[in-house]
C-alpha cells in the first residue's frame, strides 16, 4: 500500500436529487462515496481513498489539473 499520510487528493462534490452529498476523486479510478452531510462524505471518502490506493501504484495515478467553467 502507498503511504497516504503526505498525499493530497481533490474531491469533486455534488448534491444528488435525494439531498445526499456525492464525492469523487478524479485522480483515482472508481473512487467515489456519499454521505448525508459533507463531514460524513469526507470521512467516507477517506476510507475509499485508502481502499483505492491499495489497488493503485504511483505509475498509474493521474494528475488532477483543475476545474474549468464552461458557458454554453
Amino acid at each position: 500500500m502507498l503511504d497516504t499520510s503526505k498525499r493530497e487528493f481533490y474531491v469533486i462534490i455534488e448534491r444528488d436529487e435525494d439531498g445526499y452529498y456525492v464525492g469523487e476523486v478524479p485522480q483515482l479510478k472508481a473512487c467515489y462515496s456519499q454521505g448525508e452531510t459533507i463531514d460524513e462524505l469526507m470521512n467516507n471518502i477517506k476510507e475509499v481513498i485508502e481502499l483505492c490506493l491499495e489497488e493503485e501504484t504511483d505509475e498509474n495515478l493521474s494528475e488532477f489539473v483543475g476545474v474549468q467553467k464552461v458557458v454554453v
